[in-house]
C-alpha cells in the first residue's frame, strides 16, 4: 500500500478563501487543475498516491504564493478519502469544489483482461469518484454550503480503441453517475457535471524524472478541427468555468476534444 501522510506549505491565515479539493493532482491534468484554481485565489487540497509527484506540485504552488495542502493516499479506499477530507477541513474548511480527476488504465486485449485488473480500474476510476463525491457532499450539506462537483470522464465513454474495455466502462459509468448525483444533490444546492477530455498531451506535465517535450505531427494536429492537440490547461479552464460561471448547468457532460469526436475520418 502507498505511504500515507500529509504535507502543508504553510499555515493558512485566510479561511475566507474558497476551497478546491482535487484528486490525482500529482501530475498531468490534475496538476494543471491544481495550478489553475490556486492561481485564481482558491486554497487547494490535493490527493495522489505518488508522493514525489505530489510534493513537486505542492512546492510549485507554494512557490507562487498559493495556499495548498496535500495528502498521499488511494481514492479507492474510504479510509484514505475520509482522512484527506478531514485534513482539508482542519486546514482550510469545508470544500466548495471537488474535482474527481484521479484515474488509471490497463491496456490489454479484451480476451486476456484479468478480473483483478478490471476491478482495479473500476475501483480507482468509478469507486474513487463515488467515495470522494459522497465524502465532500456530506460535508457541504452539513455546512449548508453550496458546492460544485466535477468528474473527469473521457471521450472513451463514447468511442473506443481495442484493449480499453476496463477504462471505457469506468468512464461511461462516470457519465451516468454524474447525472444521477446531480438529481440527488440538486436540492442541497450542489451542482454535478462531468468533462470528457479527448487527446490531451500531458508529457510536459509529468514529474521531473519522466517529463519530456511533446512533438505532434501535422497529421496529429489535423485530426482536430481546432488544429492542435489538447493541453491540460484546456481541461483546467473548463473545470474552473463549471465551478465559477455555470450556475444553471448540472448533470451535463462537456466534451472537450478540439472537435475530434465530431470529425469524420476516412481510411485512405
Amino acid at each position: 500500500m502507498p505511504l500515507r501522510y500529509s504535507l502543508l506549505c504553510e499555515e493558512p491565515t485566510d479561511r475566507s478563501m474558497k476551497v478546491a479539493v482535487i484528486t490525482g493532482a500529482g501530475q498531468g491534468i490534475g496538476r494543471a487543475i491544481a495550478y489553475h484554481f490556486a492561481a485564481h485565489g482558491y486554497a487547494v487540497s490535493l490527493l495522489d498516491c505518488d508522493t514525489e509527484a505530489l510534493s513537486e506540485t505542492l512546492a510549485q504552488i507554494a512557490g507562487t504564493g498559493g495556499q495548498a495542502t496535500c495528502y498521499v493516499g488511494d481514492v479507492a479506499r474510504r479510509q484514505d478519502v475520509e482522512a484527506w477530507l478531514t485534513h482539508t477541513e482542519a486546514n482550510f474548511g469545508t470544500p466548495d469544489v471537488l474535482v474527481n480527476n484521479a484515474g488509471i488504465a490497463r491496456g490489454c486485449s479484451f480476451l486476456e483482461l484479468g478480473e483483478e485488473d478490471f476491478d482495479r480500474v473500476m475501483a480507482v476510476n468509478l469507486r474513487g469518484t463515488f467515495l470522494c463525491s459522497q465524502g465532500a457532499a456530506r460535508r457541504m450539506v452539513k455546512a449548508q454550503k453550496p458546492g460544485a462537483i466535477i468528474n473527469l470522464a473521457s471521450t472513451r465513454a463514447l468511442m473506443s480503441e481495442p484493449g480499453t474495455e476496463a477504462y471505457t466502462a469506468s468512464k461511461g459509468a462516470i457519465v451516468a453517475l454524474t447525472h444521477g448525483m446531480a438529481v440527488s444533490l440538486g436540492p442541497h444546492h450542489i451542482r454535478v457535471n462531468a468533462i470528457s477530455p479527448g487527446w490531451i498531451e500531458v508529457s510536459d506535465w509529468k514529474k521531473v524524472g519522466i517529463a519530456r517535450v511533446p512533438h505532434h505531427s501535422e497529421a496529429d494536429k489535423a485530426q482536430h478541427p481546432v488544429g492542435r492537440v489538447g493541453r491540460p490547461s484546456d481541461i483546467a479552464e473548463t473545470c474552473f468555468f463549471l465551478a465559477e460561471s455555470a450556475g444553471f448547468i448540472t448533470g451535463q457532460t462537456l466534451i472537450v476534444d478540439g472537435g475530434m469526436t465530431v470529425r469524420m475520418i476516412y481510411a485512405e
